[in-house]
């Protein structure tokens, strides 16, 4: 489990293509320091796990399923990536419960800069919507942010100087694809209470 507050900007110094999937090499000193075989980095928001650390960076195998869903799929060597380890019991949530497993990618639509924050439109794919609403919590590219607006087909968040400065969401640009993960208690929500309202509808 993850909490979507980003530790560091990391960079990625060597991808390898591997049959159905890919090998990834990520420097990261902070991360890296108590990092050892098999624990669990979130990198632009998708949990990865741990194969080798040598001289603070690591390297981690990224599966087709992974590759498909998100933006992992296009990183090249030299590109900057938020880097977050997982939660340690007993540690203060700053932001929310994110799992690391990525819901789809979005679309940087526009940036809207004001004097001490700046707004940035972000697309939704098809399927996703239903679980952004107003004020709740929204995972891109593994920062946990607040949803300010959302329509059938795109969202806002409102991002503050740190934010900017300290995660690759200060360097996106219209066009660009970011990593999305809804709030995983919302889906629950649906998985749950669908059964019941179907059967409300069937009376």
């Amino acid at each position: 489990m993850f909490t979507g507050i980003v530790e560091e900007l990391g960079e990625v110094v060597a991808v390898a293509d591997l049959p159905d999937a890919a090998r990834v090499t990520i420097a990261g000193p902070l991360v890296t320091s108590d990092a050892k075989h098999g624990d669990s980095i979130a990198v632009n928001g998708v949990c990865l796990t741990v194969v080798d650390v040598v001289g603070g960076a690591f390297t981690a195998d990224v599966m087709r399923e992974t590759l498909t869903r998100s933006s992992l799929a296009k990183v090249t060597e030299g590109d900057q990536v938020n880097l977050e380890r997982a939660a340690a019991v007993g540690q203060r949530l700053g932001g929310h419960i994110v799992q690391g497993h990525v819901d789809g990618t979005g679309v940087v639509l526009a940036r809207e800069k004001a004097e001490h924050w700046e707004i940035v439109h972000i697309g939704l794919p098809p399927g996703l919507a239903r679980y952004v609403v107003e004020k709740g919590s929204i995972t891109v590219d593994g920062v946990s942010l607040t949803v300010v607006s959302v329509t059938e087909d795109s969202f806002t968040v409102s991002l503050i100087p740190t934010t900017l400065d300290l995660t690759t969401l200060g360097r996106r640009v219209p066009g660009d694809h970011v990593n999305l993960e809804v709030d995983v208690l919302a889906k629950y929500v649906e998985r749950l209470a669908l059964p019941h309202l179907r059967a409300e509808e069937a009376r």
